[in-house]
């Protein structure tokens, strides 16, 4: 008996010991960070895998050695992992790894709308991202579903607002359009509601060419009112609107970056030298200032401006100061 309880307690401290050395070990893995290469390393994980296979993926990367100690940690502390592309940055410990998983904490990217783009900018930019799936024809939009996301639109211009939008792997070029066309939507419904109720326009669709317009002839904002002034006045007079940027776009791929008199007098659908009212469809995408610029303009009786060659513009009531601007432009140049 006394042998028994001599072998009992060397196995019990057998045991305790081992338990200890496991535990020690156990507590340095979680404060040994992952070996990363670098700063960082990008990580994905797939849809649906497990947590076995997402240790095995980290193991073959060379970030860390799979084996019990993992599958404690997951034991432990269990949680559900999100798919998705992550980045390990350099001293990231393995709880840290899981938690991160656990929250969804992926790469994000952005993809800037530029205020001003033509719908063929932004198709040339979503086509030459690396990263966005490529789900429609941009080039064919009579390719796209009717009635799904884009329901209601015969022509892509002025429809997608230039904004920054943060996006994951997997996403495409679909739904950023998708966001940025609601953000359109939203934007244009709130200025039409708040807009000046004696403007010369029909529809928020005719207050989204005004602000195209709008967009392409300044880019500061305190001038966007003014601007915007200018031409619902001459609209109210029935005076033509004599914009180059509509002419520019009415050209398509034959302006050559000049714009000469010969354009001027040729008539298009958008030469608004050679037609009264707004041009058929907006020309480019307008930002936010612009579209409330065109809901609510600066009140005045301003009808002409130019360039003041300062990056602004000179705004005139009478034709005839108005050519003086136009001369001291010319005359500094």
């Amino acid at each position: 008996m006394k042998y028994i309880l001599w072998f009992l307690v060397l196995i019990s401290v057998s045991l305790g010991i081992l338990a200890w050395q496991g535990w020690e070990r156990y507590e340095r893995f979680l404060h040994t960070p992952l070996s990363t290469h670098g700063e960082g390393q990008i990580f994905l994980v797939e849809q649906g895998a497990s947590g076995a296979e997402i240790v095995q993926q980290l193991g073959a990367s060379g970030l860390t050695r799979p084996g019990w100690e993992w599958r404690l940690l997951m034991r432990l502390e269990p949680s559900l992992y999100r798919a998705g592309e992550y980045r390990i940055e350099a001293g990231t410990l393995p709880r840290q790894f899981l938690e991160n998983l656990s929250a969804g904490r992926v790469i994000q990217y952005r993809f800037t709308l530029v205020e001003g783009w033509t719908f063929n900018q932004l198709a040339a930019a979503l086509a030459a991202n690396p990263i966005l799936v490529k789900e429609l024809n941009l080039a064919n939009i009579g390719s796209w579903e009717p009635g799904s996301d884009f329901a209601g639109i015969e022509h892509p211009e002025g429809w997608f607002l230039p904004e920054t939008y943060q996006f994951t792997r997997g996403d495409s070029d679909r739904d950023i359009l998708v966001r940025a066309h609601t953000a359109m939507q939203q934007t244009l419904e709130q200025a039409w509601n708040s807009r000046d109720l004696d403007l010369p326009l029909d529809s928020p669709y005719e207050m989204l060419i005004l602000a195209s317009i709008i967009e392409k002839e300044t880019s500061l904002d305190e001038e966007r009112p003014l601007v915007a002034g200018v031409f619902v006045r001459r609209l109210e007079k029935g005076m033509k609107l004599q914009t180059d940027p509509t002419v520019i776009y009415g050209m398509g791929e034959s302006f050559d970056g000049d714009i000469r008199r010969r354009d001027l007098q040729t008539d298009t659908a958008y030469n608004t030298y050679t037609r009264r009212g707004l041009p058929p469809t907006p020309i480019a995408m307008p930002g936010r200032e612009s579209v409330f610029a065109a809901a609510r303009p600066a009140p005045g009786d301003t009808f002409y401006f130019v360039a003041d060659g300062k990056g602004g513009h000179t705004f005139s009531v009478t034709l005839e100061d108005h050519q003086k601007a136009v001369k001291k432009l010319t005359e500094r140049d």
